[in-house]
């Protein structure tokens, strides 16, 4: 009996698919926030950072609800969506990839953010005296300081983007070839009770998320 099916072959291709696009997203939207956070103050500044950190505390379920409210054929933006740009989020893999986008950002948002309150200012200063302004210090100083947080972060938004599965089900649905990623591929095994399969599963998404964890910690560790 074959540990993977064609359709586990192409729920790891999808995962992998749906996870390199959601931590790209999710890390230019973090690196982008991140900083204004920690270089601007302004009124409600608590309030915002409470709201982009929201998908890490809320319940999938409910994560997922708010996005079909919002991008659903019916949604908020849905139809604006489908009319203009001509993209349909739910039950495509490009919903997946807003599902697991919207919960890895985050983790890349405040281990970017803690990067860069860590970085000296007075670094900064002394770049714009000599000469740099506004995206020449960012890239030029601020960035390659916070790097290491924020590659560690990234790291992190990977594995939970591999992992994501409420939000993805709710949204994208779970359709064999099309939608369904290893997270549901396991689920579907579990209800079929096909326990090689599920294990198989388990280890291959435990393997791979462990490496990216201990690649993770080596970047957090501090060099000596």
């Amino acid at each position: 009996m074959e540990w993977f099916s064609p359709n586990d072959w192409s729920a790891l291709k999808l995962t992998l698919k749906v996870s390199f696009y959601a931590t790209f997203f999710a890390f230019v939207l973090g690196i982008l926030f991140a900083w204004l956070l920690a270089r601007l103050n302004f009124f409600g500044k608590n309030v915002v950072d409470a709201i982009l950190t929201l998908p890490m505390v809320l319940p999938p379920t409910v994560l997922g609800y708010y996005l079909l409210v919002l991008f659903g054929r019916r949604g908020t933006f849905g139809p604006w969506l489908e009319s203009t740009l001509g993209l349909q989020l739910v039950f495509t893999w490009q919903g997946a990839v807003m599902a697991a986008t919207v919960v890895a950002f985050p983790l890349v948002f405040k281990s970017a953010r803690a990067a860069f309150e860590d970085v000296d200012k007075n670094l900064e200063y002394a770049a714009r005296t000599l000469g740099s302004k506004g995206l020449g210090v960012f890239f030029r100083v601020s960035l390659p300081l916070a790097v290491r947080g924020i590659t560690a972060g990234t790291l992190l938004a990977f594995a939970r983007a591999m992992g994501e599965f409420g939000a993805t089900l709710m949204l994208a649905g779970n359709l064999p070839g099309r939608t369904q990623t290893l997270s549901m591929a396991v689920y579907d095994a579990v209800q079929a009770g096909d326990d090689m399969r599920a294990n198989a599963l388990v280890l291959l998404i435990s393997v791979v998320c462990v490496t990216i964890l201990a690649v993770s910690g080596y970047w957090l560790a501090p060099k000596r």
